[in-house]
């Protein structure tokens, strides 16, 4: 049983980040990739408060890059691209090999058994009319929800049956994004389209195995964590995570530990650097995978956050859009941001330093808004 401290805990989990790496002088297409690679997944989302979310996870860790590369390897020519979007922690850029270890969830999308509940009769009494404008798909070309209600013209293609059954298409693995437009709509293509050829061709493995490799990849991303955690990350059923630590366990993959503190076992990925300190700095987006996981969150750095979106103003606690702050191995602040485009000013609403916040807090929180308010290009 290897036993760690709060302290050590909270430094292997940083370190599995990689928050705690220098930044590049100059931001690559390999750099990015192998960010992807640590994290497993970008996760996306709509709000566009500061910018888009998935941009977000590679600044904290690399500081300014040019998003445009993160486009073309996302959405740009085959040649270029290296992840694929699917449903994996939510909706998510995964690099391009976490596809055959998704194929089951695709597979039991297609059969009806997991998808939200208005898309699961496209797995069976409306299968016709998805095949239908899945072959369409495939004679005109690319299309959004938006192309299809436009061109039907009416009729039993309203927008929502459009986007329904295009999202089924996508939860089953028949189409994927091809390309996003300007205000961030999803634009489907055939699968085999999109995806390289050498991704297709490579073998899928059984349910047991894939969950194997993706309960692996979350303790390589996380470094301890406990089994929830781990579950999380992919979205498995506990059944299937139970089983894959498990067996990672008799493995020797993942080591047993414990940490002050924690009611459940923790497991210690074998291969997690365990370092003395952590030098990090960084402004987290609400979907960062250090923060995304609130229960976690609040057992590694006694830090209790919450998204207040969708939280009435007047009760909201710390604001609208608040990004939390990691410096050396704590959060240590609360920043409500928001990029204001039109006026090049990025505006900070409310600073919440924790109480036990380090004298340094503040400057270096200065510094990283600078930072970010150049990559952003809104001046200060």
């Amino acid at each position: 049983m290897e036993r760690l401290t709060l302290a050590q805990a909270r430094r292997v989990t940083i370190a599995a980040q990689g928050l705690d790496r220098p930044r590049p002088d100059q931001v690559t297409t390999g750099a990015i990739r192998r960010t992807a690679e640590r994290l497993a997944l970008f996760q996306i989302d709509s709000v566009n408060v500061v910018t888009r979310a998935h941009y977000l996870p590679a600044f904290s860790r690399l500081g300014p890059y040019d998003t445009t590369l993160l486009d073309r390897m996302a959405w740009g020519p085959p040649r270029e691209r290296r992840f694929f979007e699917y449903w994996a922690h939510e909706a998510s850029l995964l690099p391009l090999d976490l596809h055959p270890l998704l194929r089951w969830r695709m597979a039991a999308a297609d059969r009806g058994e997991i998808g939200w509940g208005a898309l699961r009769a496209y797995a069976g009494e409306r299968r016709a009319e998805a095949l239908a404008l899945r072959d369409r798909v495939g004679a005109e070309g690319p299309l959004a929800a938006s192309d299809v209600e436009r061109r039907t013209g009416g009729g039993w293609w309203t927008w929502s049956d459009a986007k329904r059954t295009l999202e089924w298409l996508f939860w089953a693995g028949h189409v994927t994004t091809a390309t996003r437009r300007g205000s961030f709509e999803r634009v489907y293509d055939l699968t085999e389209r999109v995806v390289p050829p050498a991704v297709l061709a490579l073998p899928t493995p059984d349910p047991a195995t894939a969950h194997r490799a993706l309960i692996e990849r979350a303790a390589r991303a996380h470094g301890i964590a406990t089994e929830p955690c781990l579950r999380d990350y992919f979205r498995l059923k506990p059944a299937q995570s139970m089983a894959a630590v498990a067996a990672l366990a008799a493995e020797g993959v993942l080591l047993p530990a414990t940490v002050p503190g924690w009611t459940e076992r923790a497991w210690l990925h074998r291969d997690a650097r365990r370092p003395r300190r952590a030098a990090a700095r960084a402004l987290l987006a609400p979907f960062d995978p250090l923060v995304w996981e609130r229960t976690r969150t609040e057992r590694l750095f006694g830090f209790r956050y919450r998204l207040e979106i969708y939280t009435p103003a007047d009760r909201r606690v710390h604001g609208y859009y608040v990004l939390p702050f990691l410096l050396g191995e704590r959060l240590v602040a609360r920043v409500d941001l928001k990029a204001d485009r039109q006026a090049g000013r990025l505006l900070v609403h409310a600073v919440h330093p924790e109480p036990d916040a380090p004298g340094e807090t503040m400057r270096e929180l200065e510094a990283e808004l600078d930072l970010l308010a150049g990559w952003l290009r809104v001046g200060r």
